[in-house]
């Protein structure tokens, strides 16, 4: 297990096919804060920065920056779910920032637009824990390669977080190379991790 003064190998190819995975995750739930700020376009852009990543755009500032302005669109959101949902889109964009440092918070950048859409979708459905373990169960059948062996790379997900915290870590147990699929989720009180994007 690597320690978090390590440094990971990590290529160009496996940054944008997480990347493009972690807009695909937070594509779900983009409907969810559309529905309450149909004006906001900044998560819808975080998520089209992300995939123009993921299909060989450069990483730039602007890419850097739309995430932040989906991150902002959160605080400024009026429902949790709309909060979440825009966090997941804000986490799309900074994932193409990942460092390659085997630091357990970096998992956050892998899945944290799965975790924030999925708890967007748990929000806006009631608390049914059913929407959740197939937003889930999801998430974890159209992680490509990469998001595998990347994650193994790196100490396993970190405590703390919330009920987007517990989705962090169960995800990031699933999808080990050495992990067996579990049953999603686990439930506990409802909360939220707050982390910006490049955290």
């Amino acid at each position: 297990m690597p320690t978090e003064s390590d440094r990971i190998e990590l290529s160009e190819h496996e940054l944008r096919e997480i990347a493009g995975y972690a807009a695909d995750c937070a594509s779900r739930a983009l409907s969810i804060f559309e529905q309450s700020l149909p004006a906001d376009t900044r998560p819808r852009d975080a998520i089209d920065a992300a995939r123009a990543f993921a299909g060989g755009g450069r990483r730039t500032a602007a890419l850097r920056q739309s995430g932040w302005a989906a991150f902002r669109a959160a605080r400024e959101a009026d429902s949790p779910a709309a909060v979440d949902a825009a966090r997941a889109a804000s986490h799309a964009a900074g994932a193409a920032f990942l460092h390659p440092l085997a630091n357990a918070h970096q998992v956050k950048h892998i899945l944290g637009a799965a975790a924030h859409a999925a708890r967007a979708e748990e929000l806006a459905s009631g608390e049914d824990r059913s929407v959740t373990a197939g937003t889930l169960e999801w998430a974890c059948h159209h992680a490509p390669p990469s998001v595998t062996a990347v994650l193994g790379r790196f100490p396993a997900a970190p405590p703390g977080g919330g009920r987007v915290g517990e989705f962090i870590r169960d995800l990031d147990a699933a999808l080990r190379p050495s992990s067996q699929m579990r049953a999603l989720p686990r439930g506990r009180p409802a909360g939220s991790a707050t982390g910006g994007p490049y955290a």
